[in-house]
């Protein structure tokens, strides 16, 4: 994978609106968008890719959302996915760097 890989689904990303999670979720999916939505745009502007730290977090946020993707209304998973698979490419791009 690749930063157009990443580019990509970033774009895409960007493209959908906020699901309704009708869900006491909420608020933590929106953090975990955010800084997920953060490490793209870091990843993506930086010709040396993310640093330990947000390596880490970005690390934190997947393991959150496999946590929590289950637990949500079927017609919002595709995002969250979506978002799952950004942070993903995040951390595989950067092993093969």
């Amino acid at each position: 994978m690749d930063r157009d890989a990443v580019l990509t689904l970033w774009e895409a990303h960007k493209e959908e609106r906020w699901p309704r999670v009708g869900s006491q979720h909420e608020g933590p999916l929106m953090t975990l968008d955010t800084v997920i939505s953060g490490c793209v745009v870091y990843f993506l502007d930086s010709p040396e890719g993310l640093d330990a730290q947000r390596l880490g977090i970005v690390e934190d946020c997947v393991a959150d959302l496999d946590n929590l993707t289950d637990e949500l209304e079927e017609d919002c998973r595709p995002y969250f996915r979506r978002l799952r698979h950004l942070g993903a490419l995040l951390i595989t791009t950067h092993h093969t760097i």
